[in-house]
């Protein structure tokens, strides 16, 4: 690109000194300046060729001797003698004196000698006659007024050369008066500098450009090669920009290391939708199974993504699309392909149909890559991450970019489920632990009977757990994902330990009913329980007596009960209302609809902009309310 734009400059500025070259040319008074005798001489030669052209009978003898007498040049010019001449000394004074009297004693001759053949050939109506008698009078009338010119600028101490150049001008039809009128600067016009002026600043503008320009690739080129210390927002639709979260400050000053340049720039969000092979199946646990996915075509991804980002897969299993969104656990540094993690849910339609239906060779629809539950070296110093189930997903992503980058910050790494046998990427965690001093791991399993192959925490999380084990957690930022008791249960414990809200971010699962009046160690305990997916598949229907309200799609016409914990998106499922999602967590934003009249509740809105919000745009995937709705559907 530099070599690019340096060519067109060259180019550029080339073009500017051909174009002003004209400006700097050698005028004509210059040209005669330096030839002044030529002038003279091509007058006499001009008039030899008109005279030798005329030929007729009776007057070649005359004509002759007229053109020898012509051809015969003075002694010495007068014009040429004042061009010479810079200064008038006594000397050049008494040259010029005998050069003017000279010439008007001759030009007095020739006109008396003009008259007289004029007046003869008018008689005889002799027409080459009288033309020949013109010349003679205009070359008398030529050297008069050289002689008197001599004689006036001896009177009238003029410049001789001054006076030269004004001869040479009038011979040439120019209007000396009239340029000599114009404001002149160092010997040119005010026209001349506004040209001038007008190149200058046009090529002032061009150079500003192409610096402005090298400025913004060179901006481009440091955040691509991990030399910019500017961070971008997650949803940055840029995409040849690195989106990072912008980093999160606490009062002990959380601080923003150098940007290192992830392998990948990310894609924008659910820019991409296609087919993805399913190459490998592999089973964590007997209900959990990774797939992986692959180009068709064996080729890199057609997506990039950020440790943290999901995919959503579409099945169409009666005649219906159905979408489910599940994390990308694999790493973003491998390239060729990517890994989902999908947890077989008893009621859940998509994890049922891909735990037993799916096998390797298939193809499958995905749309992604989206999601902002990302972490990478650009954000803090450390990180505490704390999952449970298949919710430890987007922080394996994280886990296994940031040790194939050998990122040096600590990692405290909470794992919580039911016992050892639930515990997903068991040997591959308890490998990356010992590999990397910097990564701490902690299993936290609450119905483990008998010993265990490694060392674990039993119950659940508590206060004292992460107080303990993570020194200093005021001052890192803490991802957690899980079922929704667990992590309402860490978020209370983390505001007891007066960890700042600002350096916690959490991955919400939707459809699944908040447990306020369980205790805390009850909370911990539904950890093994709960659907640990990125997307609960809660799908089953609730009884029309339960619903405490309804919703009314207008553009359908159609009408769908709503309880408690249904959202609109689920009751347009129900109904047959097709309305478009993909994350079904309130991040990606593509179900969005307005609502026409009524009062929802919604718990994500990342989402919605404060536009939207105005003008009563609501996520269907999180709306729920306990009223008479309408939405425009």
């Amino acid at each position: 690109m530099k070599r690019f734009l340096t060519v067109h400059f060259f180019n550029f500025a080339v073009a500017i000194f051909i174009m002003a070259s004209p400006v700097f040319a050698q005028t004509p008074d210059e040209h005669a300046s330096h030839h002044p005798q030529q002038a003279t001489t091509d007058t006499a030669a001009s008039m030899k060729d008109t005279i030798r052209a005329k030929k007729s009978s009776g007057m070649v003898q005359e004509m002759a001797e007229m053109m020898k007498d012509m051809g015969k040049p003075t002694n010495k010019e007068m014009y040429p003698t004042l061009m010479q001449t810079n200064e008038l000394t006594p000397e050049k004074r008494s040259e010029i004196a005998q050069l003017a009297n000279k010439q008007i004693a001759e030009g007095k001759a020739l006109l008396d000698m003009g008259m007289e053949k004029l007046s003869n050939a008018s008689r005889a109506q002799d027409a080459e006659a009288i033309e020949v008698a013109n010349q003679q009078i205009r070359r008398g009338q030529m050297m008069l007024e050289s002689g008197y010119e001599g004689q006036r600028v001896l009177s009238e101490n003029r410049d001789p050369q001054l006076t030269a150049l004004q001869w040479f001008n009038k011979e040439m039809n120019l209007d000396i008066n009239k340029n000599s009128e114009k404001p002149t600067f160092a010997g040119l016009s005010l026209f001349h500098y506004f040209i001038m002026f007008l190149l200058t600043a046009f090529a002032v503008i061009m150079i500003w450009m192409y610096f402005h320009k090298m400025k913004r690739a060179n901006t481009l080129i440091d955040k691509l090669t991990g030399n910019s210390n500017a961070s971008v927002s997650v949803g940055d639709t840029a995409n040849t920009a690195i989106p990072l979260n912008k980093p999160i400050s606490s009062a002990n000053n959380v601080e923003k290391l150098p940007i290192v340049d992830p392998d990948i720039a990310p894609s924008k969000p659910n820019s991409w939708t296609g087919t993805l092979l399913i190459s490998e199946i592999f089973i964590e646990t007997p209900n959990v199974k990774t797939y992986r996915l692959t180009d068709p075509e064996g080729k890199k991804l057609p997506f990039n993504f950020l440790p943290g980002q999901f995919i959503t897969v579409t099945v169409n299993l009666t005649g219906v699309p159905i979408k489910r969104s599940y994390t990308i656990a694999s790493s973003p540094t491998h390239t060729d392909y990517c890994e989902i993690t999908v947890k077989h849910e008893e009621k859940g339609t998509v994890s049922h149909y891909m735990h037993n239906n799916v096998h390797v060779g298939e193809l499958m629809q995905f749309t992604g890559p989206s999601g902002k539950f990302t972490f990478t070296e650009t954000h803090a110093k450390s990180v505490v991450f704390i999952g449970g189930g298949v919710g430890l997903t987007p922080m394996m992503s994280a886990v296994r970019y940031l040790t194939d980058r050998s990122w040096k910050g600590e990692i405290y790494f909470f794992f919580a489920c039911k016992d050892e046998s639930s515990i997903i990427f068991r040997e591959e965690i308890l490998y990356l632990a010992k590999r990397y001093s910097n990564l701490h791991v902690f299993f936290v399993l609450s119905q483990q009977d008998g010993n265990a192959t490694m060392d674990y925490i039993p119950g659940h999380i508590t206060k004292e757990i992460l107080n303990d084990n993570v020194p200093d957690i005021v001052s890192r930022m803490v991802h957690i994902c899980g079922p929704t008791p667990m992590m309402d249960t860490v978020k209370l414990i983390l505001e007891e330990l007066q960890v700042p809200k600002e350096n916690v971010m959490q991955e919400v699962f939707p459809g699944l009913p908040k447990t306020i009046t369980k205790p805390p160690q009850e909370s911990a305990e539904s950890i093994s329980n709960e659907s640990n997916q990125v997307v609960a598949e809660n799908e089953g229907k609730a009884s029309v007596k339960d619903a405490v309200g309804s919703v009314n799609f207008v553009k359908s016409n159609k009408t769908a009960v709503l309880t408690p914990d249904k959202s609109v998106l689920e009751a347009s499922e129900e109904v047959g209302v097709n309305i478009d999602y993909s994350c079904r967590v309130g991040t990606c934003g593509i179900c969005k609809v307005k609502l026409l009249s009524g009062n929802v509740t919604m718990e994500v809105e990342d989402a919605l902009t404060e536009d939207d919000k105005k003008q009563n745009i609501i996520l269907a995937c999180q709306a729920k309310s306990n009223e008479q709705i309408s939405v425009d559907a």
